[in-house]
């Protein structure tokens, strides 16, 4: 079965119009620059979305506020979750662009109570492609943020 994809325009997608209230959700917080409710498609319970207020797509559109904002809402959602459902683990996931597997273009985290055995993996080819080309890519980006390129828009 394939996964949903949101491809409303900006403003209209289904996190934007969560917020506005247009749409019914379990919402278990909200505040100035964010909302956190639980994920209609619950993987083990406590599954919990954090999305921005505002709509930006991805990463790349946040504001410094808004990731600050959003990782402040996950570690108080997370601290609740541990002690409303005890998993024995939690994953944040953060998914961008259709490439990157993002399947609702509004910058949401994943707050994903883990047990053993619960069927979610997150295993890719791993590429060693050993130090000195680490240390070159290291220098890349080193170089980029040096240059202002890395900085927040």
């Amino acid at each position: 079965m394939p996964q949903f994809v949101d491809h409303s325009p900006p403003g209209e997608c289904v996190f934007c119009r969560i917020a506005r209230g247009e749409l019914p959700a379990a919402l278990v917080h909200q505040d100035e620059l964010t909302l956190a409710f639980m994920d209609i498609g619950q993987v083990n319970p406590g599954h919990v979305l954090v999305a921005t207020r505002r709509h930006a797509a991805n990463l790349f559109e946040l504001a410094p506020e808004e990731g600050a904002a959003v990782m402040h809402t996950a570690q108080r959602i997370a601290q609740a979750i541990a002690h409303t459902f005890h998993p024995p683990g939690l994953t944040l996931l953060q998914a961008n662009g259709k490439e990157g597997d993002q399947t609702v273009f509004h910058f949401h985290l994943h707050l994903l109570p883990r047990h053993a055995n619960d069927g979610v993996g997150l295993l890719w080819p791993r590429k060693e492609p050993g130090m000195p080309t680490l240390l070159g890519y290291a220098q890349q980006l080193s170089a980029q943020l040096a240059s202002g390129q890395g900085a927040p828009t």
